[in-house]
């Protein structure tokens, strides 16, 4: 029996004048890869903020892993259970691809300020194991022989990916992906999606914003298709593709027969 990672209902929230999510819920269950999608200022980026802590919302009842969850500051969220990456990649630069993703894993250490810098033996164990562990999500999304390479010095397609690894070391609940295809060419495209697939394969949970529509359609299980910041859509990608609403305010006339 599957169970519900994130419940959201009656998300609102208004900038001055401007409306930009009213009364947006979904449900996302436990293995599935859920889709949000919509035309440009459609409310997408400002939704996926609220739940990320990035925002406060208007409005809006929250629930992650069955528990009342509240959005906070966003180191909090991480430790809460959702992850994200972001529509702009946000690495640290200057630091190792191996280093990035420790960073990440360090939500989850044990060890406190006095450990660190005592370099308690404690300490030393629990960093091992975090080393250990960063690189082994470096291999798993295909840039483990990158380890040591500092991250500006990667490929477009290789910083997603580290993005990506970096958002696993939290062991989240809930890995909310920011248009993780933007920017990347088809061959990138085609990886991205192998990889996305993989960790959905493997009992990981996903929200995807993405305006690659065939990426969507291709990996989702449910999409919820938003505009002007309200919900006109929701369901399987076949039902959202031949809703009126949908082909009307995003995905153009003629889609409905593919």
């Amino acid at each position: 029996m599957t169970s519900t990672v994130l419940h959201v209902s009656g998300v609102s929230k208004r900038f001055g004048g401007l409306q930009a999510l009213s009364d947006v819920g979904i449900q996302i269950q436990q293995g599935q890869v859920y889709g949000l999608i919509g035309p440009n200022g459609a409310g997408k980026t400002t939704f996926f903020n609220v739940i990320t802590g990035l925002y406060t919302p208007d409005a809006g009842c929250f629930e992650l892993g069955g528990a009342p969850y509240t959005p906070q500051a966003v180191h909090q969220v991480a430790k809460a259970g959702i992850a994200r990456t972001f529509q702009n990649i946000r690495l640290f630069a200057e630091m190792t691809a191996l280093e990035n993703v420790m960073v990440g894993r360090h939500v989850r250490s044990a060890s406190g300020l006095i450990g660190a810098v005592l370099r308690t033996p404690g300490f030393k164990a629990e960093e091992a194991a975090i080393r250990q562990r960063a690189q082994e999500l470096l291999d798993y999304v295909g840039i483990g022989k990158y380890a040591d390479f500092k991250a500006r010095t990667l490929s477009y397609g290789d910083q997603r990916r580290l993005e990506i690894a970096r958002a696993l070391a939290t062991d989240p609940k809930l890995i909310a992906l920011d248009e993780p295809a933007a920017g990347m060419n088809a061959t990138e495209k085609v990886v991205l999606r192998e990889l996305i697939d993989r960790i959905r394969k493997d009992g990981r949970t996903i929200l995807l914003i993405e305006h690659d529509v065939k990426l969507v359609m291709g990996l989702c299980d449910r999409v919820t298709v938003l505009d002007y910041g309200k919900q006109i859509a929701e369901g399987t990608p076949y039902d959202v593709q031949r809703n009126d609403k949908v082909i009307e305010a995003y995905l153009g006339a003629g889609h409905k027969n593919h």
